[in-house]
């Protein structure tokens, strides 16, 4: 889960005002404080919090709290207002070429992810209708041109190679081979080293002259912290960076850079890695990223996943068969496995807006990946009467699925029982929304 551990302290915080009808200004100051040591132990740049801390007390003493009829939403939306300010305000894109083809040139240290992030890049801008080439000019790394080569292969995206050459001639090359080829994006995976010397800036410095790209990107691991904030400062000190891509951001990470970099280096965050697989790359919304760590959700983002991920036509057929009653395992299992494609489902939660302090609640509710793997091999152990017609299951069938999917009578059980609960709910729900205009439901199983 993303920023988990300021997420949750943040949260907690907020839950306290949110109790008390009326605030006083200690109120606030006992509020700020324990955001402003949530924010330092999530590695967030201490002047960054100092700033950030004085803004946010500075507008939550003024009229426009403390008049206000709900004042602990009122600092809520007041910090998220600022979270959003201080990565960014809005969405920072790709500058593209209007002609000729556009060069993006990825940059960064040893190990900070770029060569996945160049191949998980070109995906993405396949995916929005651009024809992208890889370019290997990372000559030093042992297997760097070996592993790009592979990533295109696997995902049938043009790789430029001409072995361990001067990287310069390379680049150069590559922008003819572009034109012959039609690719209007070239995304040059360039050279790094374990630390930022000399001999790597006037390398990168050469390339930049060469390609004159539109973006040089900085590729930087979120897990590093503070010291991804240094790493953005040299790098833009050196080459002018357009923007940085932090990688990595799923991961145990106490998320400060992502809070800090744009506040030190002013220089935009546009992409962020979420995951291994070639679609674990996301654009960067501050105002979105801002509601998810204080648990107000990304509908947004939910939406925009679930149009690529999941067949509407599906999504509809869902719909009509939760209204009729007539939602099956069959149903269930399709359902699961499209919401599988969506990406991990922990992260999928955490744009329901509430989930943060739902979370509990559903910890019967199958939701991790390994539970999802097993509710779909008692699903698959199923016959397809048992499938559309699960009140036939008695007791010497639950043993034979609990022994075809390599699971206990005690699983089966448990799936059977959240099986009609889900189904109660759905009904319900049907109920309380009849003579509302009711949105695409592609999530039936986890509660509005």
């Amino acid at each position: 889960m993303v920023f988990e551990n300021l997420s949750t302290k943040l949260q907690e915080t907020f839950k306290k005002l949110k109790g008390k009808g009326k605030l006083t200004e200690k109120d606030v100051d006992v509020a700020l404080r324990e955001v402003r040591l949530a924010l330092l132990e999530a590695d967030v740049n201490f002047k960054v919090v100092k700033n950030f801390i004085n803004t946010v007390k500075e507008r939550c003493i003024g009229q426009e709290v403390f008049k206000s009829l709900t004042p602990g939403q009122q600092v809520i939306k007041i910090v998220n207002e600022e979270l959003t300010t201080l990565m960014g305000k809005t969405q920072s894109k790709i500058d593209f070429n209007p002609s000729g083809p556009t060069i993006i040139m990825l940059v960064g240290l040893q190990g900070s992810g770029k060569t996945t992030t160049a191949a998980k890049l070109a995906n993405f801008l396949r995916k929005e209708n651009y024809s992208p080439m890889m370019v290997a000019a990372d000559v030093y790394r042992p297997a760097a041109i070996q592993q790009l080569e592979f990533l295109g292969e696997q995902l049938d995206i043009p790789v430029f190679s001409m072995g361990q050459r001067d990287p310069i001639e390379i680049v150069e090359n590559s922008l003819e081979e572009a034109t012959k080829q039609n690719c209007n994006v070239l995304i040059l995976d360039t050279a790094g080293r374990l630390h930022i010397n000399e001999e790597l800036m006037e390398e990168l410095q050469s390339i930049k002259s060469a390609a004159r790209p539109s973006e040089i990107m900085l590729v930087v691991d979120a897990m590093t912290g503070q010291d991804a904030v240094t790493v953005s400062e040299s790098f833009h000190q050196q080459l002018g960076l357009t923007g940085v891509v932090l990688t990595k951001l799923d991961g145990d990470t106490r998320g400060g850079a992502a809070l800090s970099v744009k506040a030190v280096t002013d220089c935009p965050i546009k992409f962020v890695g979420l995951g291994e697989k070639s679609d674990a790359l996301e654009p960067f919304h501050p105002e979105r990223m801002a509601s998810r760590i204080l648990g107000m959700g990304d509908v947004l983002s939910l939406i925009e996943k679930a149009q690529t991920s999941v067949d509407q036509e599906k999504a509809k057929d869902w719909e009509e068969k939760i209204k009729t009653q007539q939602f099956t395992f069959e149903d269930f299992l399709e359902q699961l496995q499209q919401v599988k494609n969506m990406g991990p489902i922990d992260q999928i939660m955490e744009m329901i807006p509430g989930y943060g302090g739902m979370n509990k609640k559903l910890k019967n509710m199958s939701l991790d990946e390994n539970q999802l793997a097993q509710v779909e091999a008692i699903i698959k152990s199923m016959t397809k009467e048992e499938r559309t017609y699960p009140e036939v299951i008695n007791s010497s069938r639950r043993r034979r699925i609990a022994q075809g999917s390599g699971t206990k009578v005690q699983d089966v059980n448990k799936l059977l029982k959240q099986f009609e609960q889900m189904k109660k709910m759905m009904k319900q729900m049907t109920k309380m929304e009849k003579g509302k205009k009711k949105g695409k439901n592609m999530f039936p199983f986890m509660p509005n």
